[in-house]
């Protein structure tokens, strides 16, 4: 028994064994970290909901998009290394996966650096010119500035996670989020209820339970010598391997880049409606958050599958892979969606006190339901592309679906539903464009991976 939950908890190599088990062993401990992840927004939007009421719920969801937008650089550094990584991995390359993880490590510092420099100067005018209400935008940019100041810790968080992943080593990152999420929520609520620090009080806490995660990452990959070389002269600017991180993780960049950037103009839109409408959008993203986690672990998880068995030059078990791995996550995707339609309303008044509030979400909530069934398909066979090497595909896709159809569809459904009693239009739009988005993506993702470009972009 003890050797079977070491085996569901350990280091997993994908290029062996039956290609279902090995996605779902090395699925579950991410999911439950990628769970754990997601507490951090969670939790501040409840503390921040229950003891400071739903303005300041509506200023830390207002302000996520924008911080969203200024992570694109980590989540390009992050998406290349993972795949450069997961590849070296598979094909035994010691030298080149220790040049990889050392140029890592130093352009996350630099790219660090440059985002403290730029979101300081940028977020007040973003915020003003995205209309957030008056009542709110002081606490929104008090919020953004706090997480800011403490970026480098969020960044390298994530991205020696994406290393650790690569490596098949899921449990690390799970285990050090697991810590980090009961610092988060401690100091939560000690910063809010007991000190009143209000919005800035879990944007600090989070700030300080991330660089307790970044160290815990750092110590691990200190002691894995076994894999590859952390020594000062990996940790060099390497240009030629950096320059391969940067275009692998250019696509998946430029992909969150448009996601937010799309988000953030949806979030003009959004700010239009009011307080109520800006709350309920809050609380359908954070339960939205905890829904998508499986189709997001898939997609990790299947990424990482892709790079190493191409790195050993397996093609047919990554197709096997691919068709078992999705077919996995559509049936979990499953589940959570008929109990989001049964206990939507109970989930939604857990982040207020406010009944209509609650009831107004979990209607809405509704809408998107049965879209997280199509996002299974795209987060998976998505993230046996990019595995294989193919970022740029994906990012077209998203490209597609985010600015092409979801931003002109919702502005589109508002505008044609602008009556004398709704001179705004109707805000169900807002969800069912991207209901939408998510189920042409599904198809287009799909027709993309059968046609096969994916298999000749191995490093």
């Amino acid at each position: 028994m003890l050797e079977k939950v070491k085996g569901l908890f350990g280091q997993v190599d994908m290029t062996q064994g039956r290609p279902w088990e090995k996605i779902v062993v090395f699925t579950v401990p991410m999911l439950i970290g990628n769970i754990a992840q997601q507490l951090y927004n969670t939790v501040d939007s409840i503390v921040v909901g229950r003891y400071e009421g739903d303005n300041a719920l509506a200023a830390v969801g207002s302000a996520g998009p924008i911080f969203n937008l200024l992570l694109v650089l980590f989540v390009g550094i992050s998406m290349g290394a993972g795949i450069m990584v997961s590849q070296y991995y598979g094909s035994r390359d010691r030298e080149n996966l220790s040049r990889t993880i050392g140029s890592t490590i130093t352009l996350t510092a630099i790219a660090s650096v440059l985002l403290m420099i730029v979101g300081t100067v940028a977020i007040r005018p973003a915020l003003e010119l995205l209309d957030t209400p008056e009542s709110i935008i002081g606490w929104c940019t008090s919020y953004l500035m706090i997480l800011l100041w403490g970026i480098a810790g969020l960044a390298y968080y994530n991205i020696l996670c994406g290393i650790l992943r690569g490596l098949g080593d899921s449990l690390s990152a799970l285990v050090y989020l697991l810590v980090a999420t009961v610092i988060n929520i401690v100091l939560d609520v000690w910063f809010v209820a007991g000190l009143h620090m209000g919005v800035a009080g879990v944007a600090l806490a989070t700030v300080i339970a991330q660089f307790v995660s970044a160290v815990l990452c750092v110590l691990k990959l200190r002691r894995m010598t076994d894999f590859f070389d952390l020594k000062t002269k990996y940790l060099k600017p390497d240009g030629e391997n950096m320059k391969t991180v940067i275009r692998l993780g250019l696509p998946s960049g430029l992909t969150q880049a448009i996601f937010s950037m799309a988000m953030v103009v949806v979030q003009s839109l959004t700010n239009s409606f009011g307080e109520m409408i800006i709350a309920a959008n809050v609380i359908i993203m954070r339960v939205d958050g905890f829904a998508m986690m499986p189709n997001f672990s898939f997609g990790t998880a299947m990424t990482t599958y892709a790079g190493q068995n191409v790195g050993a030059r397996q093609l047919d078990r990554v197709k096997q892979g691919a068709r078992q791995g999705t077919l996995i996550a559509v049936g979990t995707s499953a589940v959570i969606t008929g109990l989001i339609l049964l206990f939507g309303p109970y989930l939604m008044s857990i982040f207020t006190n406010t009944r209509e509030l609650a009831l107004l979400s979990a209607d809405m909530m509704k809408i998107l339901a049965v879209g997280y069934i199509a996002m299974a398909v795209t987060q998976s066979l998505s993230g046996v592309m990019r595995g294989a090497g193919d970022t740029v595909t994906p990012m077209w896709i998203s490209l597609l679906t985010t600015v092409g159809i979801r931003v002109p569809l919702v502005y589109g459904l508002v505008y044609l539903t602008r009556t004398p009693q709704l001179p705004q239009g109707r805000y169900e739009s807002l969800w069912i464009s991207l209901l939408c988005a998510w189920v042409l993506g599904a198809v287009a993702t799909a027709i993309f991976y059968k046609l096969g470009r994916w298999k000749k972009k191995a490093l």
